[in-house]
């Protein structure tokens, strides 16, 4: 598919766009995604605005990626029933640059021309008197508390909204005018939360300038419980930086997709052609017990975010541990029992504390995986722990027999949790 819209379209990834953007991108277009720095990583939902802009930069567009190095001061009020934590000068410059470099590593992968840029570059350089007089009289009253972003937020009697978020929409408008004059941009592209801020820069543009400039969205992503896409089903964001979300976490959340779930974002999150995707989903059809499309999501995207290296250590530890084809737990080598040890949810008890023996209860409470003994007692009562690949079916007391290589023992709750416990000495 030679146009971006078309190839946007069938991947199910524009929720919003200003008439006209057909016409617009018939030829070369500078657009531009924005990614506040709220916190030290990106997680799952900001690979939403990365695939987009390596989408249009594929295409024969020019894409810009930019960081909310002033924006991060004040925070988006859309999406939120209450006022951001403001952060310090210091957390914002340590997350800008983390940040700056996850968003060069993705980008590296499937281009190499998509520039970063960062709005406090000229944002520190206007005063506030300035700001007010040459862009708020631009906007009413009535027109701000009209988005949507806004209005639900004097809906709370209680929080209301502050000016500072109130301004906020305003500055991210003030980021196209600044990027249009000198770049020449006249797409911007946001989440679907974002149509408010992205119509405002189009007005200003328009009122400040004469020209006209245009917006796409994509939808936000709801799974089928209602949370979030990117959240575990905890509600935590699952985050790009592995040692804030394991890669194996990473890689099993793919896993886990439905099937209902997978024909979507294999399009979403994968830049595989259309010929490549619709056969594949053929062939899942065909045999869905061998998961193939959540397979091929979860080696493209952990091989994309974490790099090949990782992907493939990734994928052996979910084949040991979730293919009853192979050899018991207990006969692999010293190598992959660290690697298995480094990369699932993990502990370490002293052999001192395990010289006596522990109880198998309370060795269940320690993992976190359960809030009490009571709770682990019905999870071992309803047939669902096994003890180094061994249904356990009553309490016991862990002796150094149930020890696989002097070291680990291995815990699997249900169908795809794993816990591996490492005994050393002090």
């Amino acid at each position: 598919m030679k146009n971006i819209i078309d190839e946007l379209s069938w991947r199910g990834l524009i929720k919003n766009k200003v008439p006209g953007i057909e016409h617009l991108l018939k030829k070369p277009t500078t657009m531009y995604i924005g990614f506040d720095p709220t916190s030290d990583s990106l997680h799952l939902g900001s690979l939403l605005p990365i695939i987009m802009l390596i989408h249009f930069q594929r295409k024969g567009h020019k894409s810009l990626a930019l960081i909310g190095g002033a924006t991060g001061f004040i925070g988006d009020p859309s999406e939120r029933k209450d006022q951001r934590i403001f952060l310090s000068k210091k957390i914002l410059e340590n997350n800008t640059e983390s940040i700056k470099n996850q968003i060069l590593n993705l980008l590296k992968f499937y281009s190499k021309k998509i520039e970063l840029l960062n709005n406090f570059d000229w944002i520190q350089n206007i005063s506030f008197l300035d700001f007010i007089r040459e862009i708020g009289k631009y906007f009413t009253v009535n027109q701000m508390i009209s988005k949507d972003s806004v209005k639900k937020r004097m809906q709370n009697k209680k929080n209301g909204i502050s000016f500072t978020e109130f301004s906020y929409s305003l500055i991210q408008g003030y980021d196209f005018l600044y990027l249009n004059q000198i770049f020449n941009c006249k797409l911007q592209v946001g989440g679907s939360d974002q149509w408010g801020n992205i119509t405002t820069g189009i007005e200003l543009i328009r009122k400040k300038t004469g020209k006209k400039a245009y917006g796409i969205t994509f939808p936000l992503i709801i799974q089928p419980n209602g949370i979030k896409f990117g959240k575990s089903e905890k509600g935590e964001n699952l985050w790009l930086d592995e040692t804030k979300t394991s890669p194996y976490k990473f890689y099993q959340f793919w896993m886990n997709l439905s099937d209902f779930e997978i024909e979507k974002y294999i399009k979403i999150y994968t830049f595989l052609s259309k010929e490549k995707i619709e056969n594949l989903i053929f062939r899942h059809k065909k045999h869905p017990n061998k998961r193939l499309l959540q397979r091929k999501l979860a080696n493209e995207i952990t091989e994309w975010v974490h790099g090949k290296k990782i992907s493939k250590k990734i994928r052996k530890i979910t084949n040991i541990l979730f293919e009853k084809k192979n050899k018991p737990f207990q006969f692999l080598d010293e190598k992959t029992f660290i690697s298995i040890y480094n990369h699932i949810p993990h502990m370490f008890i002293s052999r001192d504390e395990f010289e006596q023996g522990i109880v198998l209860l309370d060795l269940l409470k320690k993992s976190e995986f359960f809030s009490s003994k009571s709770e682990a007692n019905r999870a071992l009562k309803a047939n669902s722990i096994h003890l180094n690949q061994i249904l356990v079916k009553e309490n016991f007391l862990i002796k150094k027999e149930n020890i696989i290589g002097k070291k680990y023992i291995l815990f699997q709750f249900g169908k795809k949790e794993f816990f591996i416990i490492k005994i050393e000495e002090l």
